[in-house]
């Protein structure tokens, strides 16, 4: 029988920097909650704004895999591999810290802030080659469906990472009702709401509510309000 870990967005961690408000879903710096550590392989779900021009110093990450999603402006990142690249709204990125890199990710904006989430899976490898991609999503591919940005497959849609882990991204019009069906036996599914309302397996969710699922087949949502926009992170639930 399934089971269920609800998330509200009023009860996510909360740091405000100035040039940095951050709502952590699991515990991360200096939010700290023993029954939030991590939800199965997936340890960090942040959600960033930060103001224009400004961002994070460069900073080392090993044995990761890190995951950034844009959801408002341009995000410009730096690493040690030599990319210099700019993530907009719209794209994917997916960093393979592996045996270690340094980064760094700024606003690329003066004048706007920049709005994103910053996602860290555990690998089921260890000390690997570092690694960078990043590739633009195609919008119409979500509508009032669940549209596959990341998987364990560098020949399947999206980015991929090393883990046995698929992410999908849905938009629905108002009334759709969706399922989406477990890719492998024994991996949970984390719901993050982007936005709107929407009701999964019957419990009612808003904006930035999170829905950590385990031990189900499948899974319903229902009653969207216009425009939901739904994030899907299926992991292992055993490390």
């Amino acid at each position: 029988m399934a089971s269920y870990e609800l998330h509200l967005a009023g009860t996510r961690g909360a740091a405000d920097h100035g040039w940095l408000k951050s709502f952590h879903t699991f515990s991360f710096a200096n939010y700290y909650e023993p029954k939030r550590i991590h939800f199965g392989a997936l340890r960090v779900l942040n959600d960033d704004t930060v103001s224009g021009g400004m961002g994070f110093g460069q900073h080392p990450h090993d044995n990761m895999e890190i995951i950034s999603i844009p959801l408002e402006g341009d995000l410009e990142h730096k690493d040690s591999m030599g990319n210099t690249t700019v993530i907009r709204h719209g794209e994917i990125q997916v960093m393979s810290a592996g045996t270690g890199i340094y980064h760094s990710e700024y606003n690329r904006n003066k004048d706007a802030t920049v709005k994103f989430l910053q996602i860290w899976i555990f690998p089921n490898k260890k000390n690997v080659t570092p690694r960078y991609d990043q590739i633009e999503l195609n919008p119409a591919n979500r509508a009032n469906k669940f549209d596959q940005i990341l998987s364990p497959s560098p020949d399947d849609a999206g980015v991929w990472i090393h883990q046995d882990a698929w992410f999908h991204i849905g938009k629905f019009d108002a009334g759709v009702s969706a399922e989406y069906a477990i890719k492998k036996a024994g991996n949970g599914v984390y719901v993050f709401v982007l936005s709107g309302q929407v009701t999964v397996d019957g419990q009612a969710l808003s904006t930035r509510d999170g829905l950590g699922i385990r031990d189900a087949a499948s899974i319903s949502f229902n009653e969207m309000s216009q425009d939901a926009e739904i994030l899907l992170m299926e992991v292992p639930m055993q490390l």
